[in-house]
């Protein structure tokens, strides 16, 4: 089964964390200095907010997996429509180690579609993912998590 997952640029991490933990209902299951993340049933999503990145707002949203194999299936089918995504292996990004496949949308939003499968001591740093053609007039992407 698949989780949605959203990540927001936020310029005030205690603020934010107060505002989600009330509206939410639910403390965060991870906080760090510069991090916060709830993994919610109802609605069941991956929220995080952090303030590393750009601009306050929506940094990108994605499609967590249970396994490697429904990973490789969505990312199969974003490969068979036509979509040209950028893979990784083993990525270090957001506290976690994750297999990764990202790709923008027509309009440019960038998706990330990724199967976590370790915890990692820092933020950690990705490599840059490349600006698609289709997103000329978006952010440019930065490192982990995309921007």
């Amino acid at each position: 089964m698949k989780r949605f997952h959203l990540h927001l640029g936020v310029p005030d991490l205690a603020a934010a964390i107060g505002f989600y933990e009330t509206l939410f209902d639910a403390p965060p299951s991870v906080v760090k200095d510069d991090y916060a993340k709830w993994m919610l049933d109802d609605p069941r999503i991956n929220f995080a907010i952090s303030t590393r990145g750009g601009a306050a707002g929506v940094d990108h949203l994605g499609l967590q997996t249970d396994s490697a194999g429904e990973l490789a299936d969505l990312a199969g089918r974003l490969k068979a429509a036509g979509a040209e995504t950028f893979d990784q292996a083993a990525a270090r990004c957001c506290y976690a180690v994750s297999d990764k496949s990202w790709v923008s949308d027509p309009a440019g939003v960038r998706w990330e579609t990724f199967f976590t499968h370790g915890d990692n001591a820092t933020y950690g740093e990705d490599t840059a993912i490349p600006e698609a053609p289709a997103a000329a007039a978006a952010p440019k992407a930065s490192a982990c998590c995309g921007a």
